[in-house]
């Protein structure tokens, strides 16, 4: 088991990865969203696709201690339940397609999500027709799969909820649950399939205390009065990682 934490603590960019699930944390407690797009893109110039998704999936389970709780008593829990079961239909697909693409493309289809999530909430588009249940089954789909094969389970979600109109509070919970529920659904996948190492369960470990510190003090300043300011810094951290993350970089 010592070698196991050893080999962790020996992994490149170990340091940067802890100062972005640190910022990530920060961005997540304050608008339930936003530690994937900004721990994926960075992460990704130092792990290969699947521990990746391993280590944001497991170390996003230890916010949920956090966050949950507040969420529970303000989400739309049975839209959410509609979300999370059509993504754990679909998280399967995701991770075949992870096991079948190498590691550059799954790195430049992760800025592609990314940067077009963050296209469409900075210019602020809005769906301006009715999406029923069955477009909720399809968005949560959707989700399930770009996060088998990215671990990006949010982006889908948060396009929908942000461009709803939505309060900032409403968002925040209803995200939460989704999230919590995503990362829960992938790691057993992940564990199913096979693609489950102790190495990265280790780095997860490691980073799970700094990420749980700095949610809850995300968590301490989110006040929704402060909605645009809350959008605009997480916006702002979120392309910071994007840019810093492009494999044109390595």
């Amino acid at each position: 088991m010592l070698d196991v934490l050893y080999a962790a603590l020996e992994t490149p960019g170990l340091i940067w990865m802890v100062l972005t699930i640190a910022a990530a944390g920060i961005v997540r407690g304050f608008t339930g969203f936003g530690t994937a797009m900004i721990f994926v893109p960075v992460a990704g110039m130092f792990l290969p696709p699947a521990e990746v998704i391993l280590v944001i999936a497991t170390t996003g389970i230890f916010s949920t201690i956090a966050l949950v709780p507040g969420a529970w008593k303000i989400a739309d829990r049975g839209e959410v339940a509609a979300l999370s079961l059509s993504a754990m239909v679909t998280v399967p697909l995701g991770l075949w397609l992870l096991s079948q693409l190498d590691a550059m493309t799954i790195r430049w289809i992760v800025t592609v999500v990314v940067s077009l999530t963050l296209l469409a909430v900075v210019t602020g588009w809005r769906w301006h027709g009715r999406l029923g249940w069955p477009g909720r089954f399809a968005i949560g789909g959707a989700g399930g799969t770009i996060g088998g094969l990215t671990g990006l389970t949010g982006p889908v979600v948060i396009i929908f909820y942000l461009a709803n109109a939505r309060s900032a509070q409403a968002v925040r919970a209803n995200t939460i649950l989704f999230l919590a529920a995503t990362d829960i659904i992938i790691t057993t996948g992940l564990f199913v399939s096979g693609q489950v190492t102790l190495v990265p369960l280790a780095i997860a470990l490691l980073l799970s205390l700094p990420y749980l510190v700095t949610t809850l003090i995300g968590q301490s300043l989110f006040d929704p009065k402060l909605e645009r300011f809350y959008r605009v810094s997480a916006y702002s951290v979120i392309a910071l990682a994007v840019v810093s993350g492009l494999p044109l970089f390595d």
